[in-house]
């Protein structure tokens, strides 16, 4: 398996927020019925998916990527998994097992795509100081 460098990394990451923007908030219906879910929690979790895939490609395709947003956009898919678990853990009496399989997947790979951000975040240069 290749490794991914942090630019690429982010481009994976917005490109699959930016597929999770589109299929929540233009597909809320379906997924919501696919998933068991409540259409304003869809609804939501879509629209959280386009700024996140923003500052992602923002930083991917900064000449010198800022080590702080990087470790940010980290932190925010540690955030994101738990608030995935936490909807498993809310609605799982109503989710269709398909549901719950997609909301634990994806935050297993969200999870990941957080670990390799956060690795390379700690890959660059700290911020000079100024005086």
């Amino acid at each position: 398996m290749p490794s991914f460098n942090l630019k690429t990394t982010l481009i994976v990451d917005a490109v699959t927020c930016t597929a999770l923007f589109l299929l929540c908030v233009f597909a809320t219906v379906t997924v919501a019925a696919l998933l068991g879910l409540p259409s304003d929690v869809v609804t939501v979790a879509g629209w959280i998916g386009l700024p996140s895939a923003a500052l992602m490609l923002l930083v991917a395709f900064q000449k010198e990527p800022s080590k702080g947003l990087a470790n940010l956009i980290a932190v925010g898919n540690l955030g994101w998994v738990a608030a995935s678990f936490a909807v498993i853990a809310i609605f799982a009496a109503q989710m269709t097992w398909l549901g719950i399989v997609v909301v634990a997947v994806q935050a297993l790979v969200v999870l990941e795509m957080a670990l390799l951000e956060a690795k390379g975040a700690a890959a660059l240069p700290r911020p000079a100081a100024t005086a």
